[in-house]
């Protein structure tokens, strides 16, 4: 072999040395670019990433103090006032001695010394079913009449005069009327709370029903339903936020004339309870009743707007 041939062989094999080489460079080079930008893309999504918890995080934060806050400045504030007034009139009890008494007060709920001297756990159960035996009665009578009244001109025409008469009157009006009848005070109080109650049911179903849509009734013609049907599968979805608002309200009055009622009547009751304490000085006893009375109702208010979101049928 000449050594020209021998010199020829040498530069091919330089040549594609140099080209393998090239190659794996460019290779290598490639796997590291993609490398970089993984690692990149890694950090960028985990950046973006920390960004959109940290915002969500904030958000539900925002949502939180702007739920919680405004109730806490409002109570602070009631306290501070309390405070205040009860270092300007020294009779009346502070917050803090208030809240002593309290504990103290439900240490014991459901003692029983004599019928005039019971916890107040007693007390509350009392009034309760008072409350449940008068606004049952009330709804019982006030929301099948308010149907009828709505769905019958002439039997509106005919309640017309005497809901306009009877409704305004006073609760505690009725209260002598009943113990005259009744000749018993719980009887009494019953009585009080159902016909102070039932005006709101009645009034609102009868509403209810009267803005029941002409067209769903001419429906109910034209499929012949009953009546029965008719005011099951027609009315009576229409008419329910009616009756709901109309139960509300009647079960605000129930318990805000209990309170009264048993202030007069005397016996178990939570306004017997509160009278009682009045006249023995217990002036902490006083406020805690006031509570405990707006607790209660307020309890009530928020497990009928309850029934009444469950019951929805829109």
């Amino acid at each position: 072999m000449s050594a020209m041939s021998l010199e020829k062989e040498s530069l091919k094999k330089i040549m594609q040395s140099t080209k393998t080489q090239k190659i794996d460079t460019e290779k290598t080079t490639g796997k590291l670019v993609a490398a970089e930008v993984a690692v990149v893309t890694q950090s960028t999504k985990t950046k973006i990433g920390t960004r959109a918890v940290e915002m969500l995080s904030n958000k539900k934060a925002y949502a939180f103090l702007k739920v919680v806050l405004p109730p806490m400045f409002g109570i602070l504030l009631f306290l501070g006032l309390w405070t205040l007034i009860s270092h300007q009139t020294p009779v009346l009890p502070g917050p803090l001695s208030t809240f002593k008494s309290a504990v103290e007060l439900f240490a014991h709920p459901f003692y029983v010394n004599s019928l005039d001297d019971q916890g107040i756990g007693w007390n509350i159960l009392a009034s309760l079913e008072r409350v449940a035996l008068g606004f049952g009665l009330a709804a019982l009578v006030g929301i099948p009449l308010g149907f009828m009244i709505g769905r019958y001109e002439f039997v509106s025409r005919m309640c017309a005069p005497v809901i306009g008469l009877l409704r305004p009157v006073s609760p505690l009006a009725w209260l002598p009327l009943g113990l005259l009848v009744l000749k018993a005070a719980a009887p009494a109080a019953i009585w009080v709370i159902f016909i102070s109650s039932i005006w709101p049911m009645l009034i609102n179903t009868a509403v209810g029903v009267s803005k029941v849509p002409q067209d769903y009734m001419n429906v109910a013609k034209v499929l012949n339903l009953s009546e029965w049907k008719t005011i099951t599968k027609i009315s009576f979805p229409y008419v329910l936020p009616y009756m709901m608002t109309g139960v509300r309200l009647s079960m605000g009055i129930a318990w805000l004339v209990i309170v009264a009622a048993e202030m007069l009547n005397g016996g178990a009751g939570i306004g017997f309870w509160l009278w009682d304490e009045y006249n023995a000085s217990n002036y902490e006893h006083i406020i805690i009743a006031i509570f405990v009375v707006g607790i209660i109702g307020l309890v009530l208010e928020q497990t009928l707007i309850a029934i009444a979101k469950r019951f929805s049928y829109e």
